[in-house]
């Protein structure tokens, strides 16, 4: 969307504590990601890597967390947009005496050698008339938890803590406060000024940033943004809005290993005071096949191939023992903390780091890594020798497994359950297994992985089938609904014009869609073990688009996805969830709900014909 968000910024005495998390932008460069408001500041920003200590989190605690301010020191409306087809994010500010813009980047550093350093350049112009602007840079390592010094080097501003240093940059006179460093300027017509913050130490030492390199630093990251989109095959309907999407999901990959994280932010309520706080800056497994997907389908086959890559050398290890998430890197242990001395976005604690749930049980995965190896198999390259022997184990393991009780796709902490949704999917597991031995000839099982592929079938048909909803539901024992179900057709494992699937869909319209927005599951009904509410899940609102259109709904999928752009922020972004308003709530900007979006487009679109 290249239309911004309009604000008005009330005195600095009125000015809310906290943006709404719709109210900001996503910058980075491979590894790490910064997000800044329409307020011109840098509230979220972790250096070097996407699970690194923050530097600047006062999106999570507005006194204690850290930021950097940079605006005019007049009262002014703001607008932000994209710099077209890039992840180039500028804020604008009109004023009765001027009109300025800050273009906020983080240079892509293709060298290795170079491969250390990280940049984060702001750039501010004055386009009209004249400016006065306040800088602030307030630094607070490791989530607050590090003191830090401020000194010089090599005319350059350096805050150093014990695991990091930084330097600033700047083209106009800085003046140390405290643990901050302050600027106040004014610029006329046509003249500009730029801060660049350099992650220092090792082998990388303090760069300078003049005007002129950061015109051309600037001038090089929209080559590098263009280019890249410039290999998407997609010419349908909401181009924009899926060129959007690709570009978010580009910027939360993690260029060193090729991994996807499902967020670049940690504890972004999913209801403001509510506990349902969680750290998603980690690669989950079940992202893997709704990517590989989407990429693929977009015509982004180098990307499918890293991550393809990071799932084969991390999550496929000797012991075939899989996880439901790692590190960006491939790391195993994730253990949680809370940080009590962290208020939380808008007073919603815990702040939370890590994340439990990496030790759940979820059956769901084993289909969604081996659908996600299935479509790379067809549509990207062959699976090797050695994978299929992976494959091998674990569609073995699922033969002997699919039937045990998990947490479920949700994360559930209230205990395990025999969910449908893990059911379907251990289904595909060795569905789309026997699919890849039939087309390449490969070596299976194929009797025994059959009998349970039809085993699992009739279970599902059976016990997940609830006479008195008419309509397939969440676990056995309950009749409780779950918009996971929504995967039923779009995995192929029911038509979508199946009788018993169109009273599905009827049941969860009527239960958990809400305007077109839908609900994952009703908590009072299947108590999650966790206390306070949930806005809509924005991946199932998607799914819902995509089964409304399988079903030759058309109408009405084209209504409920159009309604569903609407909820986008002014940038096209999404976060997790929408609230009760309309508001976004969770982790922003969520890889999942960008994935769907790609997806539900493109088949909308080709059955729109």
């Amino acid at each position: 969307m290249t239309a911004g968000a309009t604000s008005s910024r009330p005195s600095k005495a009125d000015a809310p504590r906290y943006l709404p998390i719709a109210e900001h932008g996503l910058i980075g460069d491979l590894r790490s990601a910064a997000l800044i408001g329409t307020n011109g500041t840098i509230d979220w920003y972790c250096c070097g890597r996407f699970d690194a200590p923050s530097v600047f989190a006062s999106i999570l605690d507005a006194d204690r967390g850290g930021s950097f301010a940079l605006a005019p020191d007049v009262p002014v409306r703001t607008k932000q947009f994209y710099f077209p087809d890039t992840n180039i994010l500028i804020t604008r500010f009109y004023a009765d005496d001027g009109v300025g813009e800050v273009q906020d980047f983080m240079p892509v550093v293709d060298d290795s050698r170079e491969a250390d350093r990280h940049r984060l350049i702001r750039r501010v112009l004055c386009v009209r008339g004249s400016l006065p602007f306040t800088a602030r840079v307030a630094p607070r390592f490791d989530y607050g938890r590090q003191d830090h010094t401020v000194g010089t080097r090599q005319g350059q501003t350096v805050f150093e803590s014990p695991d990091l240093s930084l330097a600033l940059t700047s083209s106009v006179p800085v003046e140390t406060d405290g643990p901050d460093v302050r600027a106040s300027f004014k610029l006329l017509e046509g003249e500009s000024a730029v801060f660049a913050l350099d992650r220092i130490g090792g082998t990388v030492e303090p760069r300078s940033c003049a005007l002129t390199e950061a015109e051309d630093l600037f001038d090089a990251t929209v080559r590098y943004w263009r280019r890249w989109l410039s290999r998407s095959r997609y010419r349908g309907r909401w181009r924009e809005m899926v060129h959007r999407s690709a570009l978010t999901l580009k910027l939360l990959t993690y260029a060193p290993t090729g991994a996807l994280v499902a967020a670049p932010t940690t504890s972004l309520p999913e209801q403001i005071g509510g506990e349902r706080n969680w750290d998603y800056r980690y690669v989950w497994v079940r992202d893997a096949a709704f990517c590989i997907y989407a990429l693929l389908r977009l015509g982004f086959t180098d990307e499918a191939e890293a991550f393809v890559n990071f799932l084969s050398e991390k999550a496929l290890g000797p012991d075939c023992r899989l996880q439901i998430m790692y590190g960006v890197d491939g790391r195993r242990e994730l253990p949680e903390e809370e940080l009590p001395h962290l208020e939380g976005h808008a007073g919603s604690a815990p702040v939370r780091i890590g994340n439990d749930a990496v030790g759940q049980l979820q059956l769901d995965i084993y289909g969604a890594l081996i659908d996600c190896l299935y479509l790379y198999d067809k549509w990207g390259q062959p699976l090797s020798s050695g994978h299929w022997d992976t494959v091998v184990e674990l569609v073995d393991w699922v033969c002997e497994n699919w039937d045990q009780p998990d947490e479920g796709v949700w994360e559930t902490r209230g205990g395990r359950k025999k969910f449908l949704y893990s059911q379907l999917m251990c289904w595909v597991a060795i569905e789309r297994a026997m699919r890849i031995a039939r087309r390449r000839g490969l070596p299976a099982d194929m009797t025994r992985w059959g009998g349970a592929r039809d085993t699992i079938y009739r279970r599902i048909m059976r016990r997940g089938w609830s006479a008195e909803r008419n309509a397939f539901v969440q676990h056995e024992g309950e009749d409780v609904l779950d918009a996971a179900v929504l995967m039923m057709p779009l995995a192929k494992f029911v038509s979508p014009t199946d009788p018993k699937w169109l009273s599905t869909l009827d049941a969860l319209g009527e239960d958990l869609v809400s305007d077109s927005l839908v609900y994952r599951y009703d908590p009072q009904a299947s108590p999650d073990g966790l206390r306070g509410e949930e806005g809509t899940f924005s991946i199932c609102s998607f799914w819902y688009v995509e089964a409304l259109a399988r079903a030759g709904r058309l109408d009405e999928a084209r209504l409920a996805f159009e309604k569903m752009l609407t909820y986008a922020n002014h940038l096209g972004l999404y976060a997790e969830e929408i609230g009760r308003t309309g508001e976004q709530t969770g982790n922003f900007p969520q890889a999942f709900t960008h994935l769907a979006l790609i997806s539900a487009a493109f088949n909308l679109d080709r059955a729109l014909g």
